[in-house]
């Protein structure tokens, strides 16, 4: 997260000032809670669909002493109510949603003017040969027996899967109404998306 955050425009400012942060699909709320150790001025929801997640979050947050800065609530990606959020952090999650340009939708209506979605998805390609190679092999072994049967569960269906690709995933939130999308940074696993309205 310290190489991603640096990457996206004008958001390093805002969390060090003081930002309203989500970190949808959150699960134990590891993302969360490292975002508010390192900014204490700045606010953080973690959302989760899965409420015993939530709680374990919820424990955890209170073990690392960053109570007064989070808030972890068990909600879907499209069901939360709060808004004017400067930043959205989805980790390796959307591909796993049901209904992601529903989620990439409401996520867009809940920033705040300014607001930045950073989506953190797995470094595909848009061929299938371009994820003929090591990472790509783990990745379609992943997405065929967890991220797609998942989505597949889940109302809509989309079933991105773990190999998207930068191409499928801008559709996606071109879909939900952002307009500008760019991949702010990559790792040798995950690409980092930026998307602006």
């Amino acid at each position: 997260m310290n190489a991603w955050l640096p990457t996206l425009e004008g958001v390093l400012e805002k969390l060090s000032t003081g930002a309203k942060v989500a970190d949808i699909g959150c699960g134990l709320g590891s993302s969360t809670i490292l975002m508010a150790q390192a900014f204490p001025n700045s606010t953080f929801y973690g959302f989760d669909f899965h409420p015993p997640s939530i709680a374990a979050a919820q424990q955890k947050a209170a073990e690392t002493g960053v109570t007064e800065n989070t808030q972890f609530i068990a909600v879907s990606a499209k069901d939360y109510s709060e808004t004017g959020f400067d930043l959205v952090c989805i980790f390796d999650a959307l591909h796993d949603m049901g209904d992601p340009v529903g989620a990439a939708r409401h996520i867009r209506k809940s920033l705040a003017p300014g607001g930045t979605l950073m989506l953190v998805e797995p470094l595909a390609g848009d061929r299938l040969s371009d994820n003929l190679n090591l990472v790509g092999q783990i990745f379609y072994s992943a997405s065929t027996l967890v991220c797609t049967p998942a989505s597949r569960a889940q109302e809509v269906g989309l079933a991105l899967g773990a190999q998207a690709g930068q191409r499928r995933l801008t559709e996606v939130l071109k879909e939900a109404g952002f307009t500008s999308i760019r991949r702010a940074a990559e790792t040798p696993t995950n690409m980092v998306l930026e998307a602006r309205v």
